[in-house]
C-alpha cells in the first residue's frame, strides 16, 4: 500500500531507514541465547557479549560484575543508537522519534513521585530513571505533593503538559491516585501518537496504527487484571482504556466489568489475533501472560521490516532492542542468583 512516499521518503528518510535496518542486523540471534543461556558466571555472559555490537561498551567493565552493570551498558548502547538518528532526522520523523521517548518520560515522572512518597532517595532514583526518559527539570518531582504542583511546578514545561489535562486533581498523592495517574498519561499519550501516525498518511499510519492498536488492548487488559479486587470501579476503569484498538469499544464493555482472570479471558477468546495468546495459557493463570504478550509484539515488530517507506521501522527496532535488553537481564539474574533451570522462562527470542 505505497502511495507516493516510494518517490520522496529517500530524499530525508533513506539515510536512516538504511541505519536502522544494520542495526536491525546486529540483534541478538537464537544461537547467541543459547551461548548466553549456558553461561556459569556474568564474566561469562560478559565474554560472550564482547562478540556482539554490546562489546566496546562492556569491555573497560572490571571483575565482579553486577547485572544493573550489564543492563546500564546495554541501555547506554540504545541511547546512543537513538541520538544519533535524532540528531540526522528532519520533520516528520523527528517528531516521531521523540513520540518514542515520552512512555520512558511517563515511567520516570511515575518512579521519581513513588519513590519520594516512600521516602527514597531523589538521585537514588535519579539512577533508576530510564536515560531515553529524561528531561532537565526531573529531579524537581519530589517536591511535589499533589497532581496541580506537579503539574505546575514541574511538567507544564516538558512533552507530557498535555497530557496531564485529564489528570490535575488536588488529591493527594498517594500509591493508587499515582497508577491511575500512570495509565491517564499512557492512554493520552497513545492516543496522541495514534492521531500523529493517521496524520503521516501512507505506510506508517498503516503499520503504527496496528503496533499501537495492539499496545492499546494490552494495557486495556493488564489495566483490568490488575484492578481486579481494587476499589477502582467499573466506570474508573473504562476511562483508563485508549479510545482505539480492536477492543474499542465493544471489548472495553465487557472488559470493564470482568470479575476475574477467567472473564477476561472469555471476553478476549472472542477476537481471534488474542485467541492465540490466550490459548497458551492454562485457566486461572495470569502469570505468563506477559511473556504471551511479549511474544506476539515481537512478532509484528519483525513484520515491520517487511515493508519498505515507512517510520514504523524505528519504533519497531527501539521496541526490539529493549526486549532484548530485557532478555539480558533475566538471564544475567538468573546466572547470579544461581536460577539457571529457570533462565528460559522469561526469554522472548527475537528471530
Amino acid at each position: 500500500m505505497y502511495g507516493f512516499e516510494a518517490m520522496t521518503f529517500n530524499i530525508h528518510g533513506g539515510y536512516l531507514e538504511a541505519i536502522v535496518r544494520g542495526h536491525r542486523a546486529g540483534l541478538l540471534t537464537p544461537a547467541d541465547y543459547n551461548n548466553l543461556c549456558q553461561c556459569e558466571t556474568l564474566d561469562d555472559i560478559k565474554m560472550h557479549l564482547s562478540a556482539t555490537e554490546y562489546g566496546p561498551y562492556l569491555q573497560n567493565e572490571p571483575s565482579p560484575l553486577h547485572t544493573t552493570t550489564i543492563v546500564e551498558k546495554c541501555t547506554l548502547k540504545l541511547v546512543d543508537e537513538y541520538k544519533h538518528m535524532l540528531c540526522q532526522a528532519t520533520e516528520p520523523l523527528s517528531t516521531f522519534l521523540e513520540y518514542i521517548t515520552y512512555g520512558h518520560m511517563i515511567d520516570n515522572v511515575v518512579l521519581i513521585v513513588t519513590g519520594t512518597l516512600h521516602e527514597r532517595d531523589v538521585q537514588e532514583l535519579l539512577e533508576k530513571c530510564h536515560p531515553l526518559g529524561m528531561f532537565d527539570s526531573i529531579a524537581t518531582l519530589a517536591v511535589a505533593q499533589n497532581m496541580r504542583e506537579l503539574y505546575r511546578l514541574v511538567l507544564v514545561d516538558t512533552p507530557l503538559a498535555p497530557y496531564f489535562s485529564e489528570c490535575i486533581t488536588s488529591e493527594d498523592l498517594d500509591d493508587m491516585n499515582i497508577e491511575i495517574m500512570r495509565n491517564t498519561l499512557y492512554k493520552a499519550y497513545l492516543e496522541d501518537f495514534y492521531k500523529f501516525c493517521q496524520k503521516l498518511g501512507g505506510a506508517t499510519a498503516e503499520i503504527m496504527s496496528d503496533l499501537l492498536a495492539f499496545e492499546a488492548d494490552r494495557r486495556a487488559v493488564n489495566i483490568t487484571i490488575n484492578s481486579i479486587g481494587t476499589e477502582l470501579t467499573r466506570d474508573d476503569r473504562r476511562k483508563l482504556y485508549s479510545n482505539f484498538g480492536l477492543l474499542y469499544p465493544y471489548g472495553h464493555e465487557e472488559l470493564a466489568v470482568c470479575e476475574d482472570i477467567d472473564q477476561v479471558r472469555g471476553t478476549m477468546e472472542k477476537y481471534p489475533p488474542y485467541q492465540s495468546i490466550f490459548s497458551k495459557l492454562s485457566y486461572g493463570e495470569s502469570q505468563m501472560l506477559d511473556k504471551a504478550f511479549y511474544e506476539e509484539e515481537v512478532k509484528r515488530l519483525c513484520l515491520a521490516f517487511e515493508q519498505q517507506f515507512h517510520y514504523g521501522v524505528f519504533f519497531a527496532y527501539m521496541r526490539l532492542r529493549e526486549q532484548e535488553i530485557r532478555n539480558l537481564m533475566w538471564i544475567s539474574e538468573c546466572v547470579a542468583q544461581n536460577q539457571k533451570s529457570r533462565v528460559h522462562d522469561s526469554v522472548v527470542f527475537i528471530f
